[in-house]
């Protein structure tokens, strides 16, 4: 039988000093991973460098202070128990973006969006477009690499400073990927600090639509007023979309129906779930051919009915459009590619949870007790905290947990909804990565639009509206002050 002893000696809490050193080795390690594998650093470097830290925390925490491992082993067990539901939802949500892609979900939506393009108004309806696309994906990271790719393409034949398009299509990502019940980093932030996700989306609107409004605004005016040409290129886009899918208004039956399970407050899990299965029975209805293709037969029956639609869900996914652009945008990994930020979380639990069980992270957050005395003392705390972990750390994942944990208790002890530290976090942790070179989103994105981020930074209106607007929020409205 194993004894536990984590009882049978006081045990010293680690200094603040201390307690920030598995944070420096962390940061130093994500920085060389990051150098080495840029944005393929969550395949298994951030990993990695995640477990050495917990390695590093856990070396000092028991030489040092003499904390038990059963004790750090319980921590870590509570974490991944509690991140439980979060990954079973970033499994399905793996399955919404492979079945409403095959099933043309999402390219009626392209199509559709498309449509509202003009020169004029270039700047604003990119923006919008990717707002849609993210929103309905949950990946910002997969919007900007196809239909962002696309758009900046349109952009500088239209004769755009490819900063201003840049900024456009970035901003609606972000936007999209902030309030899209399918995003990761949505259900990241709010599984972190324990808030249900639905009261989590509804809660940060209250910053978002404003910092969205503006964006829209100056883009609105920069479109009207920078010099453009047309917008031919994006006819040959959508006549390619429908050369392959079967475009249909009824197919936005689909999301409309998972909007009304949302509207209805059911669990996010049942949502999603019923999503998959609605998008399934639209794929087999509209698209049969396409199943057909992705099963590898030549004509669909039952079997090989059935096996497209699971290869849809689970597996990766790719269809020939003409466009070398639209031929990333209609692959999908599924599931399966959704492992990787599953394997991310673990890791980062880990940490999280011999940070917590070492007294670690308390003593981290005592420092922040000082200051915190308000909401927008706490605000302004967790806003900052989720920039300086994206700029120590260099990962937007990463930086949304450390700060949800880091800030947790200190809400809670203050008497602050715990929604007010989840809007927060993704106020600033979630959209700010972007505008950081070295960070794996600013290095991912600047890569795949072709322009540095130091040249789109100025104009990425809604990542830079984001935090401010939740400082404003938060010093004007009293109802966000204490907990009800």
């Amino acid at each position: 039988m194993r004894r536990d002893n984590k009882n049978t000696k006081t045990e010293k809490r680690p200094s603040a000093w201390v307690s920030a050193i598995p944070l420096a080795v962390l940061a130093l390690l994500l920085f060389v991973v990051i150098r080495c594998f840029g944005g393929d650093a969550i395949n298994g470097g951030s990993q990695i460098a995640l477990l050495s830290a917990t390695s590093v925390c856990v070396m000092l925490s028991m030489g040092l202070y003499g904390v038990s491992w059963n004790t750090l082993e319980e921590s870590i067990i509570d974490n991944i128990r509690a991140s439980a539901s979060a990954i079973l939802i970033l499994l399905l949500i793996g399955a919404i973006a492979g079945t409403w892609m095959v099933s043309g979900v999402v390219p009626t939506m392209i199509c559709y969006g498309l449509k509202i393009l003009h020169p004029s108004f270039f700047l604003v309806a990119s923006c919008v477009i990717c707002a849609g696309v993210s929103l309905m994906t949950g990946s910002s990271w997969t919007t900007i690499a196809t239909i962002g790719v696309a758009l900046m393409g349109i952009g500088n034949a239209m004769g755009f400073p490819e900063g201003w398009v840049a900024g456009a299509i970035i901003s609606g990502a972000y936007f999209g990927d902030k309030v899209s019940l399918l995003s990761d980093t949505t259900v990241l932030a709010s599984s972190t600090v324990g808030v249900p996700i639905f009261t989590h989306i509804r809660y940060m609107l209250r910053t978002t639509i404003p910092s969205f409004v503006i964006a829209l605004a100056v883009f609105t005016v920069a479109g009207l007023t920078l010099a453009h040409g047309d917008a031919t290129h994006a006819g040959s886009y959508a006549e390619a979309l429908h050369a392959t899918f079967r475009i249909t208004p009824w197919l936005l039956l689909v999301p409309l129906a998972t909007g009304v399970l949302i509207v209805r407050k059911l669990p996010a899990i049942i949502t999603l779930f019923v999503a998959v299965v609605l998008a399934c029975v639209a794929m087999l209805a509209a698209q049969p051919g396409l199943v057909a293709r992705i099963a590898g037969v030549g004509s669909l029956d039952f079997l090989s009915g059935f096996k497209g639609v699971l290869m849809s869900c689970f597996g990766p996914t790719s269809l020939a459009t003409g466009s070398p652009q639209l031929d990333e945008l209609v692959a999908t990994r599924g599931m399966a590619g959704m492992l990787n930020t599953v394997w991310l979380i673990i890791c980062a639990m880990c940490f999280g949870g011999v940070m917590t069980g070492s007294g670690m992270l308390r003593s981290l957050t005592e420092l922040f007790l000082r200051f915190v005395h308000r909401a927008f003392s706490a605000v302004a705390s967790t806003v900052g905290a989720g920039i300086f972990f994206n700029l120590c750390t260099a990962d937007q994942y990463i930086s949304i947990i450390l700060s949800g944990r880091l800030f947790r208790e200190l809400y809670a002890e203050r008497g602050l909804e715990p929604r007010l530290l989840s809007r927060s976090v993704e106020d600033s942790a979630t959209v700010c990565s972007v505008l950081i070179p070295w960070n794996s989103c600013g290095m991912t994105q600047a890569t795949v639009l072709g322009v540095s981020t130091f040249v789109y930074m100025p104009y990425c209106i809604f990542n830079i509206a984001s935090p401010i607007m939740s400082l404003l929020v938060a010093a004007t409205l009293k109802k966000v002050k204490s907990k009800k």
